[in-house]
């Protein structure tokens, strides 16, 4: 029994607070699965720009490799252009 002044919510009165219980909890549910897979959706695309860009990179690695080679350094040349100038840098000395 309720006390003076309340009234007892009835067996159908029950029941709708269920259903609509029931309800919130579905839609809750759907929004739920629908932010985890938005959010999956997008970490996919970040993986596979990843390797896109992955790609790119291994790509690259044998231009420059050949970009360092024809731009080595020239100590294997350098004595003999040392050489070669000696009479220029001794007439440049005289001077």
């Amino acid at each position: 029994m309720a006390p003076s002044g309340m009234r007892v919510p009835s067996r159908s009165c029950w029941a709708d607070g269920e259903n609509i219980m029931t309800a919130a909890a579905i839609v809750t549910l759907v929004v739920a699965t629908l932010i985890i897979a938005a959010a999956a959706l997008g970490l996919v695309r970040v993986i596979l720009h990843l390797v896109a860009v992955r790609r790119t990179l291994f790509a690259l690695e044998g231009g420059v490799e050949v970009i360092v080679a024809k731009t080595s350094t020239v100590p294997t040349a350098l004595p003999s252009v040392n050489a070669s100038l000696k009479p220029v840098r001794d007439f440049c000395e005289g001077i």
